[in-house]
This record gives structure tokens, C-alpha cells and sequence, in this order.
């Protein structure tokens, strides 16, 4: 995709999964600007009669009572604006940003928010010319919107703040120039319509949800790998087993890890005279658990695009009756939900790869060399790469407390429940790369036992990904510095390429 059209309301997954991966050219459906139009005549409207609305010409939260005359009305949303800026921490990521942007000028364009076609315009011609706000990530409690780092953003459209650009942190109203791109000065409403909205935490959980995506589907293709490489059976993932339950996560697993193993000579050769009854959990019940994280993935990927595609600022203006509307859709409880549902899921693909990592280096449980080396004594082996993955699988449990079940009230109590959606999101990032790298160690392992296993091979599309480690990293024979390896491990988890030639196997479990 070289060039994507914002159709308000009806942006796909796929769209933004490919916003988050790559920045390329946008442009808004012309279709658009009638509603939008529409909605910011409304809104000059209502100061023209002079009507009190709330955001349009009074105080915000709880000085909502506090009347604004017309002649400040720009110098209120411009003050609104710099006030509200008050982030910390590290800047967010170009990912995270693009997709902020991206919702917020789909959110505007749908004509319920009163801002001018001038400003979408702009956000447009920023977001084309590679101008990326520079958001802190703290600051926000997901309700009354992300209102700090919604601010940030925003301050690039007046020439305040930062902004990355061609590589570098440089001052928005130089980068501005540089692009051809005038400073924006805000009319009534358009600084509320800009701050006010969950698309920060949405964008946060979206890159949670693509990271877990990748993650599920590495953790799927490493455990079928750890079965082979641990002589383990294929017989629990019998489709029948499966569908006597009834769970769809755990139908569309089972299937997976029959596709994965078959045709492995590894498994041919031990049907016959093995004298193991069960395999533990950690192989024997992955359908059940990535099953059940898949369903997980699925219920936050549903929640999450209707988010993307959603209004949430406040007031809503409703052109046809001219009501303006106070309301609360900037509540960001959906969100919280949904990025605790996914920090679960991501919390348990690493704890069983880092069960699958321990039965591997256990000779007693997997029949291969101890510690996964030969000569074991003189060589340690696998031993600490082990008690990495068990740190980290460790520290994702503490993180996957529900972020969602904390509130504190803001704003002089006006705003007395929050949702803390923002959080919830941004931890996920956090724990993506520790289960990325208990992946990438369990894949070592696991393609260290094949080694073990040879002149057998495991099945052809096994081998492909085997093959795919090997390229980069060799057999450990003896001890060596490790930890580069699991840093590349760590990498082809975490950039989807283990399944990139796995034939659209993974491609029909998402929206």
C-alpha cells in the first residue's frame, strides 16, 4: 500500500496494521467534507447567537460553568492547548504516533466534532510530509480522554513543541516550514475536538494486539517445533478431541499444530515403540491454552476496531437538530478491557514457551543431551538462558495485574472514574518483547534438540523456520557468548518472520 483513503467510520484491521508497520501517503474520501462542513457551521453557529455550550464558549471540566466571551474563544482552545501539554517520559514511538493520528483525523472527518476541513487538512498534510508529534507516553488516565499526550499532538498543528523529522527531534514550527505547512490557530471547539478521545490508548492496544499477533503465531510454530524436538505425540491435537469441547480458539489451534507436524520423520519414527502414555501440559494442552489466547486476541481485535473507527470526543455536535451533546464516549473503559485481555494472552504464550524451554533442557523429560550441549559439565549450555526465560515470564505475571480495576479521580472530582486504558495499553509493549524473548530462547532450544534428532528431519514446513535460525544462528556445540542469539531469536519473533512463508496458515485467525 502506497497511498490509503480515510473512509470516516470504516477503517479495517488490515488498514491499520499496515499503518502501524509502514508510513505511507493518506488522503480523506471527499465524501467527507460535506459532514464536516456541516458540523463546524453548527458549531460558528452557536457563538454567533451567543447560546452557552460546553467547550464552545465556556471553561472546560469543572469550570465548565465559567462563560467565555467571543473575543477569547482562540485564545481559549490556544490555552487549552499549552495547559493540557504536560506529558512525561519517553517519547512514544513513530508506530504508536501514526496510528494516533490516523484515528484522530478519521474520528474528526465522521462531522459530529465542529472543527474546520482547514485543520483535518492539516493533520493530513503533517501526517503525508512525515511530521511525527513528539507524545511523552505518561500522562493520561484514559478518561476525560488522553487529553496530555492528545495535547502534545496537537501543539505540532500551532508550531509549538517538537516533532521527529527526516530523523531528527526539531522544533515543530521549523519543521512546519521546512514542509510548506502553516501553524493552525485553533476557532471554538477545535482544541477540545483535538484533545478529547481514547486514540492514544486505542493506538497503544493496537500495537499490543499486532505484537501479540506476531507472538502467537511464533509461539504456535516454536512449541510445534519443541513437540518434535522433545519426541513428543500428535495425538492430542486430534481434531476430534477438539471439536467434543467445542471452543473455536482451540478448534482453529489444534488445526494449526496438525498442519505444522505433519509429515515429520521425527515423528515417524517413534509412533511405534514409545512407551510414554502423556506428554506434559506444556505439549500436550497447547491447543487448549493458544486456543484460548486466540480467542482472547480475537475478542480485544473486535473491541479495538470498533475504537479505531469510533467518535470520541465531547461535546458531539449533531448537525440534523442542532443539539450539542455532553456525553462521555471518551471513557476509555472498552479499551482498559480489551488491553487486559490481551496482556493475559501474552502473558501465557510466555509461560508455557518457558515450560517448553524447561522440559527441553531436562534430559529426564526430553531424552536429548542435558542442558541441550554435548559434553555437559565442562559446558552449562542452555542452563541461564533458561532462568532468563523464567525472569521474564515471571515479570509478565506481575504486569498482567488488570490495569482496568484502578481508578483515581482527577479534575476536582468532576471526572471521579477513570480507566487507566492508557496504561493498560502501554505495558503491553513491555511484555511483548519479554515473551518475544522467551520465544526466541525456547526456539534455540527447540532447534537445538532437531539438531540432536538428526539425520530425521521434522516436518517441511518446521524444517523451513529451522532453516530460517540456522541462517543466523549456528549449533551450539560449546559455550559461547549466547545472549547475541537470543537477541536475534528475540528479532525474528518479533518481526513476523517465522510465519511470513508459512502459506496464509495464520492469515484467516484475524479480522
Amino acid at each position: 500500500m502506497t497511498t490509503f483513503t480515510i473512509h470516516p467510520g470504516h477503517m479495517t484491521l488490515s488498514d491499520l496494521r499496515a499503518a502501524w508497520a509502514h508510513h505511507f501517503t493518506i488522503g480523506l474520501t471527499p465524501t467527507a467534507y460535506d459532514a464536516i462542513h456541516a458540523s463546524s457551521v453548527t458549531v460558528q453557529a452557536i457563538v454567533e447567537r451567543g447560546d452557552a455550550a460546553y467547550g464552545i464558549n465556556t471553561g472546560f471540566g469543572i469550570l465548565a460553568k465559567t462563560r467565555i466571551p467571543n473575543d477569547q474563544l482562540q485564545q481559549l482552545q490556544r490555552n487549552l492547548i499549552l495547559s493540557h501539554s504536560v506529558g512525561t517520559g519517553e517519547l512514544l514511538s513513530d508506530q504508536v504516533v501514526r496510528l494516533i493520528v490516523l484515528m484522530k483525523i478519521a474520528s474528526l472527518a465522521r462531522g459530529f466534532s465542529g472543527i474546520r476541513a482547514e485543520v483535518i487538512d492539516a493533520m493530513i498534510a503533517m501526517y503525508n510530509a512525515g511530521i511525527t508529534p513528539a507524545i511523552p507516553a505518561k500522562g493520561s488516565v484514559g478518561a476525560s480522554g488522553d487529553l496530555a499526550p492528545l495535547s502534545h499532538m496537537t501543539l505540532a498543528l500551532l508550531g509549538v513543541g517538537e516533532v521527529r523529522f527526516n530523523g531528527q527531534l526539531i522544533a515543530a514550527t521549523e519543521a512546519l516550514k521546512q514542509a510548506g505547512i502553516a501553524p493552525i490557530v485553533l476557532e471554538a471547539k477545535e482544541g477540545l475536538a483535538l484533545i478529547n478521545g481514547t486514540q492514544v490508548s486505542t493506538a497503544l492496544a493496537l500495537h499490543g494486539l499486532f505484537m501479540t499477533e506476531r507472538l502467537f503465531e511464533s509461539g504456535v510454530m516454536i512449541g510445534a517445533l519443541s513437540v518434535d524436538a522433545a519426541k513428543g505425540s500428535d495425538a492430542p491435537f486430534d481434531a476430534r478431541v477438539h471439536e467434543v469441547r467445542g471452543q473455536p480458539g482451540q478448534i482453529a489451534a489444534a488445526a494449526l499444530y496438525r498442519e505444522l507436524l505433519s509429515s515429520s520423520e521425527i515423528r515417524q519414527s517413534h509412533t511405534v515403540d514409545d512407551e510414554r502414555v502423556q506428554d506434559p501440559y506444556s505439549l500436550r494442552c497447547q491447543p487448549q491454552v493458544m486456543g484460548a489466547c486466540l480467542d482472547l486476541i480475537t475478542q480485544s481485535a473486535r473491541t479495538l476496531l470498533i475504537e479505531a473507527n469510533a467518535v470520541t470526543d465531547n461535546p458531539l455536535i449533531f448537525v440534523d437538530t442542532g443539539d450539542v451533546i455532553s456525553g462521555g464516549n471518551f471513557h476509555a473503559e472498552p479499551v482498559a478491557f480489551a488491553a487486559d485481555i490481551l496482556a493475559l494472552a501474552i502473558s501465557e504464550i510466555g509461560a508455557m514457551s518457558e515450560r517448553r524451554m524447561a522440559l527441553l533442557i531436562d534430559h529426564t523429560l526430553s531424552n536429548l543431551p542435558a542442558f541441550l550441549v554435548k559434553e555437559a559439565g565442562v559446558n552449562s549450555g542452555f542452563m541461564i538462558a533458561h532462568v532468563t526465560a523464567a525472569a521474564l515470564a515471571s515479570e509478565n505475571k506481575s504486569m498482567a495485574h488488570p490495569a482496568s480495576v484502578d481508578s483515581l479521580p482527577t479534575s476536582a472530582n468532576q471526572e471521579d472514574h477513570v480507566s487507566m486504558a492508557t496504561f493498560a495499553a502501554r505495558r503491553l509493549n513491555d511484555m511483548a518483547h519479554n515473551t518475544a524473548a522467551i520465544l526466541g530462547i525456547e526456539m534455540l532450544a527447540a532447534g537445538q534438540g532437531i539438531d540432536f534428532h538428526r539425520p530425521l528431519k521434522t516436518s517441511p514446513r518446521l524444517e523451513q523456520m529451522h532453516a530460517q535460525l540456522r541462517g543466523q544462528v549456528d549449533f551450539y556445540s560449546t559455550d559461547r557468548y549466547l545472549a547475541p542469539d537470543i537477541e536475534t531469536a528475540k528479532a525474528l519473533v518479533l518481526g513476523g518472520t517465522l510465519s511470513q512463508d508459512s502459506h496464509g496458515l495464520f492469515a484467516p485467525l484475524y479480522l
